[in-house]
């Protein structure tokens, strides 16, 4: 069995590293850069950074805070929001991010995931996805959950893969922050549809809530916040429990 990874966020508003709660009610939780160095230092299998107001303001990702985590860093850095373009993610792979996560960008010009993975390796590509329950099943969001598309989870997944991306990290707004465990039905039903790795992001409270999205949700990886910022969970003992529950990590 592949190892399972363990990948902490930083959510980044006005260069700070912020955590909310389905998406609202932002409070701080850090220094990016002194974070990232942490997080790598204690065996973070990756780290992304995710300019979380970048599309809803209309502004390309700050390249020099991008550069400053990196230099700190020796693990996969993931880096997304605000990125429309083949010349953002030239800028951002040129700043030390070794792959993009593309959200609003790709649903409105999904030719985009074709650009990214002909021009740079579907490695590179990351498809992020935040999507809700609805009546009508699980809706995908733009512009940070602010606004709800017709595309659909499993379908839009499908096609992005498809096109070329290479991973899929799927936030459920539903679960986000909220830490009562991952949306693994939803997890388990990606898993089935797609053949590229499944990073699951929004519910993260305790160690079995991991152990339950590497067993249920068949999720390649578990990404994770404030659990990890606020000191409630440290990654050496969250890999510790995992080995002991029977799930190979990287130790």
């Amino acid at each position: 069995m592949l190892a399972k990874r363990i990948i902490p966020c930083l959510d980044i508003k006005d260069g700070q590293t912020v955590k909310g709660t389905n998406f609202v009610n932002l409070r701080q939780a850090g220094d990016p850069v002194e974070l990232g160095k942490t997080y790598s230092e204690q065996g973070a299998d990756e780290l992304v950074f995710l300019d979380i107001t970048a599309s809803h303001e209309g502004r390309k990702t700050f390249t020099d805070l991008v550069k400053r985590i990196a230099a700190h860093i020796n693990i996969p850095f993931t880096v997304g929001g605000g990125i429309n373009e083949l010349s953002d993610v030239e800028r951002l792979l040129s700043a030390g991010a070794d792959k993009i996560s593309i959200n609003s960008s790709a649903i409105r010009n999904p030719q985009l995931i074709d650009e990214i993975a002909k021009n740079f390796g579907s490695q590179v590509c990351v498809l992020a996805v935040d999507a809700k329950m609805t009546d009508t099943g699980w809706k995908c969001y733009l512009n940070g959950g602010r606004i709800e598309t017709d595309k659909e989870l499993m379908n839009w997944t499908r096609e992005a893969q498809d096109r070329g991306a290479g991973e899929v990290l799927f936030t459920s707004m539903n679960h986000d922050g909220v830490k009562t465990g991952y949306a693994n039905e939803a997890l388990a039903q990606l898993s089935e549809n797609l053949s590229i790795p499944i990073i699951a992001s929004g519910g993260a409270g305790d160690m079995s809530h991991f152990k339950d999205v590497f067993l249920e949700g068949k999720a390649d990886a578990a990404l994770a916040a404030s659990v990890f910022h606020f000191g409630e969970i440290k990654i050496p003992d969250l890999k510790s429990y995992l080995c002991s529950q029977g799930i190979t990590v990287r130790l």
